[in-house]
């Protein structure tokens, strides 16, 4: 859509679409008042069903796990022991508020924000959409957020409560504290507490009125010139919502800061602890309060850097360059590999700080692709003999998805790092034509833990040199071999016979194993793997009942086969009687 031009062109252009944002608004609300108030009462009580329910158990199976496990010292169990009771009392009471909370701004946020996207021009019956979106949609997203809260309560804690007590391996040792760096750590907190909460604090005060004004001068003149999120007809109404809701945004950031200052003040005992000293601990409590304050300079393009003082508090501290470093590399790599295949994205001008102009990936698209893969890989081992309808349906029925579970999505990341080594990709090779690198993968902490060794291991495939028969025999390994010892592979015909090799390739399975256990715990994997179950099962099904229905077509033609071929033997005995009893007669 063109951009007017002119005071006249732009304030028609205003007036216009004013009607338009008020009515959505309206009818958002309306929605928002009778969902909002159901959602709510679902993700409230359900939740708290599930905690109050589950509390007993957490609170038992916790301190039996912490009294057993061998990863801690005797010296931090004991602590960990006495401290339990404070985070398992607690959190009865944050978890059920959080519901509450969280039900209520999804409730009604939800169907508030699906009636403005359903002006959007990927609805054909905009006027029905408007209506009805975000109504039932947001009744069923509640019930799956209390189902995947209960996926988390019920399977992925006593998961981690299990790996706490797993024994020790060989060249791994406990975790304990030195009882010499206590004092100091106490003292800390008692100091950098109370202070960082309190500057942060009036950091964030002080700062939120520029908050507040920049953002709705931005928005406002966006809106008069019909640029940024106001250029389209269909984000008019979306971006004027902004505009309103623009005080809310500043005051949870405000919140969020306030929050956030406790635990920047608890982050002074690990400093303490680590660097063994009570200056630099005292260091780090100043220099938080720097860090925070040219956080928020930068993210509202204020003056660069920050006037407070910023004493050093680590012995080894250099300059925080290695990610714009990484990220400067990344683009320039990209573009000499594959130019011309990514969007580059230009970086707002007024930014005074190096991003990485490239498109980046969403942590849901990765998912995504994750169990589209899983979907994928499984129906060819199905086809295979690799996996069979005995093992679909004991993950279904019993619950036993130990090889399903941990196994398909192993094999399927495998393949992944196969397709990338062979290519020589420089990240991972999720799709045709789509790459996901550092540079444009989610910028989330969590994910980097996943992906960052998954290039590692791609580039240790990448020097083994795999050919076809060990990338074949490879499949069956993981899905069948234990993987544990190269004496494993003895029997299993794998065309190398270099032990350290085989060594090698197990590693990098029990790595992956490792990683989609891990990821196994996240909420949404156990649902959506569920799902993508059952349709393996019922597809198996399908499978088997056509393979019987041909072999039952097989049969019957060999059975009309051997009738007929009975019939002609009888007909032509027949007739040589016939004719032996004619020359008796001449």
């Amino acid at each position: 859509m063109e951009v007017p031009i002119g005071f006249l062109a732009k304030l028609w252009s205003l007036l216009r679409f004013l009607p338009f944002f008020l009515l959505f608004l309206i009818l958002g609300l309306v929605k928002a008042a009778l969902i909002g108030p159901v959602v709510m009462v679902i993700i409230g009580i359900g939740n708290s069903a599930v905690i109050i329910g589950l509390w007993p158990a957490h609170v038992i199976w916790t301190y039996y796990c912490v009294a057993r496990t061998k990863k801690l010292g005797l010296l931090l169990k004991i602590v960990v022991l006495v401290l339990l009771p404070f985070p398992l009392l607690l959190w009865p009471i944050i978890g059920i508020v959080g519901s509450f909370l969280g039900g209520i701004g999804y409730g009604y946020f939800a169907p508030l924000i699906a009636t403005f996207e359903a002006a959007g021009p990927n609805f054909a019956l905009k006027c029905y959409h408007c209506f009805a979106d975000g109504c039932l949609s947001t009744i069923k997203g509640s019930c799956t957020a209390v189902w995947d809260f209960t996926d988390f309560c019920f399977h992925s804690y006593f998961s981690y409560m299990d790996e706490l007590i797993e024994k020790l391996s060989v060249d791994e040792r406990p975790m304990d504290i030195k009882l010499s760096r206590l004092p100091s750590c106490l003292l800390v907190i008692m100091i950098g507490m109370p202070v960082d909460v309190l500057l942060i604090t009036s950091v964030a005060l002080w700062k939120s009125p520029y908050m507040l004004i920049i953002g709705w001068k931005r928005l406002f003149e966006d809106l008069i010139g019909r640029e940024g999120p106001f250029l389209e007809t269909v984000c008019v109404p979306f971006a004027g919502l902004a505009i309103i809701l623009w005080p809310l945004a500043v005051v949870g950031a405000v919140l969020g800061a306030i929050i956030s200052s406790f635990f920047l003040g608890l982050y002074g005992t690990v400093i303490v602890y680590q660097e063994d000293s009570l200056l630099m601990g005292l260091a780090y409590v100043v220099s938080v309060i720097s860090l925070f304050d040219e956080y928020v300079n930068d993210l509202l393009y204020l003056r660069e850097g920050s006037c407070l003082p910023r004493p050093k508090y680590r012995t080894n501290m250099g300059p925080n360059h290695e990610r714009l470093i990484s990220c400067e590399n990344d683009n320039n790599d990209l573009k000499g590999r594959r130019e011309g295949s990514l969007d580059l994205k230009l970086v707002s001008e007024r930014s005074r700080t190096l991003k990485c102009a490239i498109q980046q990936y969403k942590p849901v698209q990765v998912w995504d692709w994750l169990f589209k893969s899983c979907e994928v890989n499984g129906r060819i081992l199905l086809r295979d003999g690799l996996l069979n309808i005995k093992d679909v349906q004991e993950c279904i029925v019993k619950g036993d998805c130990k090889k399903l579970g941990v196994k398909l999505p192993a094999w399927s990341i495998m393949q992944c790092l196969l397709v990338s080594a062979k290519f020589n990709s420089y990240g991972l090779v999720i799709a045709d034509g789509v790459e996901l690198t550092r540079a444009n993968g989610p910028r989330d902490n969590l994910f980097e833990w996943f992906i960052g060794p998954l290039l590692i291991m791609k580039e240790q495939i990448k020097n083994l040199q795999l050919n076809e028969d060990e990338e074949k025999c490879l499949r069956k390994l993981i899905m069948e071999a234990k993987n544990k010892t190269p004496e494993d592979w003895d029997d299993t015909r794998f065309p190398s016979s270099d032990n350290i090799r085989r060594a090698q390739l197990q590693a990098i399975i029990r790595r992956l194993e490792g990683i989609v256990a891990s990821m196994s715990r996240f909420p949404t994997f156990r649902r959506r793997f569920r799902n993508l179950v059952k349709m393996l099962y019922i597809e198996a099904l399908q499978a088997s009942a056509s393979a019987s229905d041909i072999a039952g077509i097989s049969k019957s033609k060999n059975v009309v086969k051997n009738l007929n071929r009975k019939g002609t033997d009888v007909a032509a005995n027949k007739a040589g009687d016939e004719a032996n009893n004619s020359e008796g007669m001449v």
